[in-house]
């Protein structure tokens, strides 16, 4: 219910309810003489604040550059990239945001990756939604694969009807991104292998290789979606512990999960948005999430979280939506 009326909700509150409100306090605390005046200007700076996040704030797309270091990387992959993206939303990316999807899709191409992996959260609610930019996302290429995870989105969450009508959304939502040309994990892991040509010596060994791993949706708010299992995700690596990679929308479960239960060394999600607003490094995301942006380390290993290309309420102010481009480098 919250997904399906989240857009107008926010127009009546960031329009209606927070500018009377701000012009009523401001009327309230201060004298007479200048609680009118300060209401006026706060609720008028609000709208202006809020129409800004809905046109121009959410536009742009910024390309952040993060390096990852980490002994257990086969030299093989040193300066290995990877375009990691998150959160499309692509339902809200309609109308004259709809120019935002090939955009999207040029500035990941643009990279030149080795490897491009989404964490999620392709729809709002629907499958439907997937249906018209399926072309766009094909175009993405990466020679070592395009590869995706499910977002508490792209399951039938938000979805009215019965049981069985939201089992086959869900299978279809799954069909489409495929469709898409992404390799869908579903609790499962891949193994890349870089070609001989690529190596720094001419032996072939399991050492040149890194896992990528890709769990469904788990995070601690109960309500979402929880059928992520790390150990079925990595099943059969048990006699050896490569250089790993896992996918996971919610940051939550790098803590919960993946630390304790693991030792997949770099952890990519999404999910959070940033908060979709920030002021002088501060966002409102920091007070639902320890890890909301950017980097985290604990002691080797590391999650990396980030802001999303898209958003279900089409509002960004100070946190455009992102690209990530992690390149990989072996520490000596």
């Amino acid at each position: 219910m919250i997904a399906r009326f989240a857009i107008p909700f926010f127009i009546i509150v960031a329009f209606v309810l927070l500018p009377l409100t701000l012009y009523g306090l401001s009327r309230w605390l201060l004298p007479r003489r200048y609680g009118q005046l300060a209401g006026i200007l706060l609720a008028a700076a609000d709208i202006v604040l809020a129409a800004y996040g809905m046109t121009a704030g959410f536009r742009p797309l910024v390309v952040r550059h993060i390096e990852f270091a980490s002994t257990d990387l086969p030299a093989a992959f040193d300066g290995y990239r990877i375009v990691h993206f998150s959160d499309a939303h692509v339902g809200t990316l309609t109308g004259s945001r709809e120019s935002l999807i090939p955009q999207l899709i040029d500035s990941i191409n643009g990279q030149t990756p080795d490897m491009i992996v989404f964490t999620g959260d392709m729809q709002n609610i629907r499958p439907e939604e997937l249906i018209p930019p399926m072309l766009h996302f094909r175009r993405l290429y990466a020679p070592d694969g395009v590869y995706a995870v499910l977002g508490n989105h792209d399951y039938a969450t938000y979805q009215t009807g019965n049981e069985r009508e939201k089992a086959q959304n869900c299978q279809l939502t799954q069909d489409i991104i495929r469709k898409m040309g992404f390799d869908l994990l579903l609790n499962e892991h891949r193994t890349i292998r870089l070609p001989k040509k690529q190596r720094h010596d001419s032996l072939a060994s399991d050492s040149d290789s890194i896992v990528l791993g890709g769990m469904e949706n788990w995070g601690t708010a109960q309500r979402m979606p929880r059928r992520g299992d790390v150990r079925q995700t990595l099943a059969g690596l048990s006699g050896r512990q490569p250089f790993t990679i896992m996918l996971q929308h919610d940051p939550t479960c790098w803590r919960q999960k993946i630390l304790p239960e693991c030792h997949a060394q770099l952890t990519l999600s999404g999910h959070t948005h940033g908060g979709q607003s920030s002021l002088l490094g501060w966002s409102p995301a920091a007070l639902v999430y320890d890890e909301w942006q950017g980097l985290t380390m604990k002691k080797s290993r590391g999650l990396l979280v980030t802001t999303g290309a898209g958003s279900l309420i089409p509002f960004r102010l100070n946190q455009p939506r992102e690209i990530v481009v992690i390149t990989l480098k072996r520490k000596h």
